[in-house]
């Protein structure tokens, strides 16, 4: 402890603030330093002293208040979940789809002439019900064919209840209103793995008049059924029996592999390997069910890494460039040519009392051609970080498509240390 005669306080906040020595007063206050971890210290080498008892007090509160907002507003690496990034190999949807006819339609079905395979539906749903129409002049309107989609979640049961699809396939006007009756819905194997039935809802709306004009908002010839399928087999898919499963990146990439890879063994030493910028494998430790260390792997927050990469939607004129986008100094020189082109059609007349002469108008087009002076050349590049490429960029003040070019030119250059994606 220094002697306190002697004191001198010296606190830091920042490298420029520093509290001058107290007048020689004998009432001291000791304060421990203190270091926070984010590298913005409210610290102090060993015990500092402190004189004059209450505007010190105010002064350490106003510090730790600083010291502690300061820490908490500390820049920090943007991480991800590695559920965010990547999917477990084998836990995803089916696509499930079946043939099916909706009934209950008010005259906006589809044309049995004009649909034959409505009408074979028909029939065949009328024998199995006990009804032979085959032969008969059938021509009802309140029926249409439709096909039927769904996704058949990961791990879904028997019983559990789907959104399904339903699609007009003829020349049905609406399915408004209509009631898609009971229809198996098959997989890629063909196996039936849910029933679909109920109301369709197509959130549109149409009508038409006598004259033949009609108004119609959103797709009245496709609709949604909430719920509308039930689940009668499941997948097959044994998850807890499984002794190693994958991890597949949804953005592929090397680094990022690797990174999930250490930040699982640093928590689960030795159950994490990285095959390829792809694919993480995963083997659970003793004692671990596979649902359990995957609940727990899948939390674990990861810095995605990511290449350099320049997308560009030349229709919109939309420029989205990565954090790790960089460009060598280069000089850039760009001029904006005007061509202009206006028509003064001229009035031509016969003089007057003259035979044979007509009226006419002579066309007359003035052209000229304009172009941007005193442009002078900016030097663009040489930055560390995507905020001096952008501001660089602004710098330059060119409208979006201008600014498409000018990143085409640097990158013919060899400037733009970059991949450009054009969408």
């Amino acid at each position: 402890m220094p002697d306190h005669q002697a004191a001198q306080v010296t606190v830091w906040l920042t490298a420029r603030q520093k509290l001058p020595p107290a007048p020689g007063s004998r009432l001291t206050l000791s304060l421990i330093s203190l270091t926070f971890s984010s590298g913005t210290p409210l610290a102090s080498r060993g015990a500092q002293l402190f004189a004059d008892l209450r505007p010190m007090q105010k002064l350490l509160a106003s510090l730790l208040t600083a010291a502690a907002l300061a820490g908490f507003a500390a820049p920090a690496t943007a991480q991800s979940r590695i559920k965010d990034i990547a999917a477990i190999e084998g836990v995803r949807s089916n696509q499930l789809v079946g043939y099916g006819l909706v009934v209950g339609l008010a005259g906006t079905g589809d044309s049995l002439r004009n649909c034959p395979f409505t009408r074979q539906s028909l029939e065949g749903m009328s024998e199995r019900l006990g009804n032979n129409i085959r032969g008969s002049t059938a021509n009802t309107k309140n029926m249409a064919a439709v096909m039927v989609t769904a996704d058949l979640p990961a791990f879904s049961t028997p019983g559990a209840r789907i959104d399904v699809n339903v699609s007009s396939m003829c020349d049905a006007k609406s399915l408004l209103g209509g009631a898609l009756i009971v229809t198996g819905l098959q997989g890629a194997d063909g196996q039936v793995y849910a029933v679909a039935q109920g109301s369709i809802q197509t959130g549109s709306v149409s009508a038409s008049g006598a004259s033949g004009s009609s108004v119609t908002r959103g797709v009245p010839t496709a609709g949604r059924i909430a719920s509308g399928a039930t689940v009668e087999r499941e997948t097959g898919f044994e998850l807890a029996n499984m002794n190693e499963v994958r991890l597949t990146l949804r953005n592929p990439d090397f680094t990022t592999a690797q990174r999930v890879a250490a930040a699982i063994n640093q928590s689960y030493p030795n159950t994490a390997l990285a095959e390829n910028g792809s694919v993480v494998a995963l083997r659970a430790p003793t004692g671990f069910g596979m649902a359990g260390f995957i609940s727990r792997v899948e939390n674990l927050p990861v810095q995605v890494d990511a290449p350099a990469k320049v997308i560009i939607d030349e229709v919109n004129g939309v420029i989205v460039m990565g954090e790790a986008v960089r460009v060598s100094t280069v000089a850039i020189a760009q001029g904006n040519l005007t061509v202009s082109v206006q028509e003064n059609p001229q009035v031509s007349q016969p003089e007057p009392f003259s035979r044979g002469g007509q009226t006419v108008v002579v066309p007359q087009s003035d052209v000229s051609v304009e172009e941007e002076r005193g442009v002078q050349m900016r030097m663009l590049g040489g930055g560390t970080s995507l905020s001096s490429l952008v501001n660089g960029l602004n710098a330059l003040g060119v409208s979006p498509r201008d600014m498409i070019s000018i990143l085409q030119a640097i990158k013919a250059a060899g400037a733009l240390q970059a991949d450009i994606e054009v969408m």
